[in-house]
């Protein structure tokens, strides 16, 4: 009886790999000799596809960037809410993916993923009125906010033993063992709270824009 045999290596199959290693046990832990062990082929076999780690990384990232649904930027939505759900898109990809952030906090580089991202949001803010400059200064605080919320939880950093907080040296931080107990939804609020006020500040400067226009 034929042996069965392996997958194809291919660049998807790598970064897939690659992107549960990452996920699993974070940066520090890719290497091209793990990988190679992970995917069950030769180290030297990788470099048909890719010529370093650091190229590894960067299709890995862009494969999450890929995750962000960008829709909502083509079918008609008026800017606002086409931010609060792109927003929402990005920021649901990164919280599947924490440990990529810091590459993808670099900036979009050459990764067509992020740069098809950015290309759709700059367009569809020009496209509503928006100035190119201030257009590009939405773009970069929208994701300042969502990859700073990525980054890690705030109610996880709270551990769950009362006794840390001792009311005679926190006597606010009564309730703050039960944070990590409601991490999910305790972040998920932070982030909804943040994303309002931050529109609500954008919707204010769109309406003085617009007011100011010649009639």
């Amino acid at each position: 009886m034929a042996r069965p045999r392996k997958p194809l290596l291919s660049r998807d199959r790598i970064v897939d790999a690659a992107r549960g290693l990452v996920d699993a046990e974070g940066l520090a832990a890719l290497s091209t000799r793990r990988l190679a062990a992970e995917l069950g082929v030769s180290g030297p076999s990788l470099y048909n596809h890719f010529r370093t780690k650091d190229q590894i990384l960067e299709a890995v990232a862009d494969s999450v960037s890929a995750q962000v649904d960008l829709s909502m930027f083509e079918d008609g939505r008026d800017w606002r809410s086409a931010l609060h759900d792109w927003a929402v898109s990005y920021r649901a990809a990164l919280t599947l993916h924490p440990n990529i952030v810091p590459v993808l906090a670099r900036g979009p580089g050459r990764r067509p993923a992020g740069l098809r991202l950015a290309d759709a949001m700059f367009g569809a803010m020009v496209d509503a009125g928006w100035p190119p400059a201030q257009a590009t200064s939405i773009g970069a605080l929208m994701r300042y906010f969502i990859m700073g919320s990525a980054l890690g939880s705030f109610a996880g950093g709270f551990v769950d033993d009362e006794t840390a907080y001792d009311p005679a040296d926190y006597p606010h931080l009564g309730q703050a063992h039960l944070l990590a107990e409601h991490q999910e939804l305790v972040d998920e609020r932070a982030f909804e709270a943040g994303l309002r006020a931050l529109l609500d500040g954008l919707e204010v400067q769109y309406a003085r824009m617009a007011a100011a226009r010649p009639a």
